[in-house]
């Protein structure tokens, strides 16, 4: 679990006062269809990067939960994958499960839709809300939009879609706007205490973080051409004693695909690609961990393996 006192990770600025009243705890699950930033906008709640991010369609593919404490608040976020409507590989039907599993047992759900749109994508998860679980509509990218007065009648038209407790237009890259959120967030959490220490960030593994990390520079340096299939195992992960470094650590991690030509394409030419996805990765990791890092991918073939439950389940998949 990574920790922001922990040495591990830079400790993030506090947006509010010390605690000082009765403490505040609870869920909040950042829902939406695939590609509405919903990741990047749990990286700017937690204050660190825990969630990786691309314009690849489907990046997130587990529940990863975010962590952030604020005065007397401490707000517990849980990304989700985006909700699958396309493709029923066992797959896409594990990460609709985590969907389902996520905003089952909350006590806020985020939507989080592009501002000034509404699809059937978007249509199909909102339907999934169970009532009395109160939802915030989170108008994202709102820099993205350049005629604000056409905002006011599509927020009209999404109230009687559904009976939103706040509508939230923002732009996850804009800061006032994200410490806008907490403290809208902070009224519908519970008084309760705190169920993690003050300074941890996720409860995810630093194993998990290392396949994430890998899974986000091999998408970023294949574009559309790789399918999104494509998955990354870690094979090892051990720290070991150095003289020269406060942390060592050695990793390798074996970049799954379902074709020959995928694997060609991931590999590139004379395997600069598949250099640079490493060396990318590597850095990365090294600045989260706060330790050098010795870094081994390979690439192999395993064809249908996103149609395979049992596969899908060995490679850590729920």
């Amino acid at each position: 679990m990574l920790a922001a006192a922990s040495g591990r990770v830079a400790p993030v600025a506090s947006a509010a006062a010390a605690a000082t009243g009765p403490q505040r705890c609870g869920l909040i699950a950042i829902v939406g269809k695939p590609n509405v930033g919903k990741s990047t906008l749990l990286n700017a709640l937690v204050g660190q990067k825990i969630s990786i991010t691309s314009r690849k369609a489907q990046t997130t593919r587990h529940r990863i939960t975010g962590i952030r404490t604020l005065g007397d608040t401490q707000f517990v976020f849980v990304d989700t994958p985006g909700f699958q409507t396309r493709h029923a590989t066992a797959l896409n039907k594990s990460l609709n499960k985590t969907v389902m599993g996520a905003i089952g047992d909350v006590d806020l759900i985020l939507f989080v839709v592009e501002a000034g749109n509404f699809t059937l994508a978007d249509a199909k998860v909102l339907s999934l809300f169970k009532p009395g679980i109160p939802t915030l509509l989170i108008a994202n990218k709102l820099d993205t939009v350049h005629r604000r007065a056409e905002i006011a009648p599509w927020l009209k038209s999404m109230q009687e879609r559904h009976p939103f407790a706040e509508f939230v237009p923002m732009s996850a890259k804009n800061k006032a706007d994200v410490e806008r959120l907490y403290a809208i967030c902070a009224k519908y959490l519970p008084e309760q205490a705190w169920w993690y220490a003050e300074d941890e960030l996720t409860d995810r593994s630093e194993k998990f973080l290392a396949s994430e990390t890998v899974r986000e520079k091999l998408f970023r340096f294949t574009g559309d051409e790789l399918p999104y299939t494509s998955t990354v195992v870690i094979e090892k992960f051990e720290e070991e004693a150095s003289k020269t470094h406060a942390r060592m650590l050695r990793i390798a991690a074996t970049i799954v695909v379902e074709r020959d030509s995928h694997k060609a394409m991931v590999i590139g030419e004379k395997g600069e690609r598949l250099k640079r996805i490493g060396t990318e990765a590597r850095q990365e990791l090294e600045k989260l961990m706060g330790a050098k890092v010795f870094l081994e991918l390979w690439v192999k073939v395993r064809s249908g393996w996103a149609d395979d439950e049992a596969r899908v389940r060995s490679f850590g998949y729920e």
